[in-house]
This record gives C-alpha cells, structure tokens and sequence, in this order.
C-alpha cells in the first residue's frame, strides 16, 4: 500500500498545486478585471466629470449673457424713456414760453422754411389768438428779402403750437412736436450724448 499510498499522495499534492495555480490564475484573472473596471470607472467619472464641468461653464457664460443683454437692454428702454419724457419737457417748455419768446423762436422757425413764392401761415387758434402786433410786419420784410411774400391765414390748424406753412398745394407742418419728429434721430443722439455721455 506504500507505493499506492505514494501515488495518491502525488495525485494529491499535483492536484492541490493545480487548484492552486487555477485559484492563482482565477485570482490574478478577477484582479485585472477589477483593475480594468476601476480604470473604466475612473475614467467614466472623470470624462463624465469633465463634460458637466463643461456643460456648467457654458450654461453660466449663457446665463451671464443672457442677464447682460437683458440688462442692456432695461437700460436702453430707460435712456429711450429719459430721451422720450426729455423732448416732451421741451415740447410743454417751448409752449409755455412767454409770448414774446415764443413768437421770436415762430419767427426764426418761419424764416428758416421760407420760400421765394406766394405763402401763408396759419396758426392754431392760441397763437392766432395772441399774435403780437410786430409779429407779421417782421415775415413779410423776411419774406421779401428772401424774393416771396407771406400771409396770415385767418383759419386755424389743428396743432397744438408752432404753424403750418404752405406754399400752394404744398403745406409743412411746422409744429413743435412735428420738427422734433422730423429731426427725431438727430434729437435723439444729442440728448444721449448730453444724457449719457
């Protein structure tokens, strides 16, 4: 039985390597898989990590714009708004300037839109109303130095101040808010530059 005993106890011990080795091999298997999964895990995270960070950055640099062009924007209607309220101060102030100033500033608007023709001026009915004595004496020695003559209508327009100026079929309107309309860009930039700076 010793030489049967020997046998086993070789088949035994070549057995317990062979496990062991397998075991061994099983193990160093499972170790790199495990390290392979970690550095898949790792790097996942990492790329997973970095596209969030990514991802944020883009979403606060939007936000940021978005709040900036919404700010502008605010600030924009405002100055539109100082701008619009500033020309309305000036349309009442030009109003309710004495009759003397007033009629000065009618007579230096006039005789910028003068024409070598046949004119008349019609007022609306508050200045018609309050027309100074000088007032027409002055346009028509202006109006012929410039080669026409000018008349007074005795109707009245439908503005609220300045006057309307026509010269046959065609008539300006020459109301205050009607200038300031059509020099309305230019106004415009003035009074930012004056406003804002």
């Amino acid at each position: 039985m010793s030489g049967l005993d020997g046998i086993l106890n070789l088949i035994e011990t070549q057995q317990k390597q062979s496990e062991e080795s397998i075991l061994k091999a099983a193990q160093s298997k499972a170790e790199a898989i495990i390290a392979e999964g970690d550095e898949k895990a790792r790097k996942a995270y990492e790329d997973s990590l970095e596209k969030a960070k990514n991802r944020a950055e883009k979403d606060y640099e939007n936000s940021c714009a978005s709040v900036d062009a919404a700010m502008k924007r605010k600030l924009l209607a405002c100055k539109i708004g100082l701008i619009n309220e500033t020309i309305e101060k000036t349309i009442s102030k030009l109003d309710s300037l004495p009759s003397e100033e007033y009629f000065d500033l009618m007579v230096r608007l006039i005789t910028r839109n003068l024409k070598p023709e046949k004119g008349e001026l019609t007022l609306c009915k508050k200045d018609l109303d309050r027309v100074p004595d000088d007032f027409m004496p002055r346009l028509k020695e202006l109006a012929e130095k410039n080669g026409g003559s000018i008349t007074l209508s005795k109707n009245t327009a439908d503005i609220e101040n300045g006057f309307i100026l026509s010269y046959g079929l065609v008539s300006e309107n020459c109301s205050f808010r009607a200038i300031i309309e059509a020099e309305k860009d230019d106004i415009k930039d003035t009074a930012a530059r004056l406003l804002f700076g």
